[in-house]
């Protein structure tokens, strides 16, 4: 389970297709020396498994299966991309996000990304950013909800029922690959888990109980 804070960025080295699965080579300084073969590590995202782990240089790589190329963003990978990093939450650590799971929905597309004071530093203004979204992630998307945008945890600012805005502060644009993205490239989107849950629990006839968080890891939220 992750949050949606993300830790920090690496870059894509490499992208190698094998036999139904591609191998990506991540440059992750920093990160390497907290990650053990077979440690599971967000990818924008993307929860995926990390392997071939180096500390000099910081490099770890992983397999994308086919389902992860047709679903996720990973798919336009290639050397120089921005990614975001974030290791699972361990148990009792405060949520400082939301519980995100690193099963991506689907990809949205980003339309803008544009600063809210234009003549500001862009290093201290916030940004205001437009995702056009699919009805399957749409469905569960609702105003001052939580979504998960390229595994980054945001706040839903407004919804017209086909595009988030999200108000994007000087930090998280700056320490994620948001200020690497343009205008019409795929987002990966996860859907607050807790919508799910919600729309799953009317849909069943079972007697209304607390909701907690042992019992969401529990059954594997």
């Amino acid at each position: 389970m992750f949050t949606g804070l993300i830790e920090t960025t690496g870059k894509i080295i490499s992208v190698e297709e094998r036999l139904g699965t591609r191998r990506i080579a991540v440059s992750a300084p920093g990160m390497t020396v907290k990650l053990h073969t077979g440690d599971s590590i967000a990818v924008s995202g993307v929860c995926l498994t990390a392997l071939d782990i180096s500390v000099d240089p910081p490099v770890f790589h992983a397999d994308l299966a086919a389902e992860t190329v047709a679903r996720t963003s990973l798919a336009g990978l290639r050397p120089g991309t921005v990614v975001n990093l974030e290791l699972p939450t361990p148990a009792g650590t405060p949520l400082g996000g939301h519980v995100v799971q690193g099963h991506v929905d689907a990809t949205g597309t980003l339309l803008g990304l544009e600063p809210v004071s234009p003549d500001t530093d862009r290093s201290q203004t916030d940004w205001w950013l437009r995702i056009a979204v699919p009805e399957s992630v749409g469905r569960y998307v609702v105003e001052k909800g939580s979504i998960a945008i390229e595994g980054i945890s945001l706040t839903v600012a407004k919804f017209d029922g086909k595009t988030v805005s999200v108000a994007v502060i000087p930090h998280t644009y700056a320490h994620t690959n948001l200020h690497s993205l343009a205008a019409g490239e795929p987002v990966n989107l996860e859907a607050d888990v807790m919508m799910k849950f919600f729309e799953q629990r009317q849909k069943s006839k079972e007697p209304a109980f607390e909701l907690t968080l042992d019992y969401l890891i529990a059954n594997g939220y």
